[in-house]
């Protein structure tokens, strides 16, 4: 029988916080629009554009960019793949 929290589920803490700040989103926002209107710092500008964009269309994706075979990860990966897929090739 499974124990605990649901999959998926958030704690008591996290929801109850999550409902405090939404309650702040609309002024948020707000400033967020009045800096990137107003502010005569440049950074400020671009940052609160930023913010602005990444809530509006979500956080452009990362590249994950990986190293060649001596990669230590790399090496690990493809470790603990020869060891599920075909123990049989174990340190080849």
């Amino acid at each position: 029988m499974p124990r605990g929290r649901p999959k998926g589920a958030l704690n008591k803490y996290t929801r109850d916080i999550k409902a405090l700040a939404g309650k702040h989103t609309p002024e948020a926002l707000k400033t967020l629009v009045s800096v990137m209107q107003a502010s005569d710092s440049d950074a400020a500008r671009v940052s609160a554009s930023k913010e602005l964009l990444d809530r509006a269309y979500g956080r452009a994706p990362q590249a994950i960019i990986g190293g060649g075979a001596d990669d230590p990860a790399v090496r690990v990966i493809t470790e603990v793949r020869r060891t599920i897929v075909d123990p049989a090739q174990k340190g080849s």
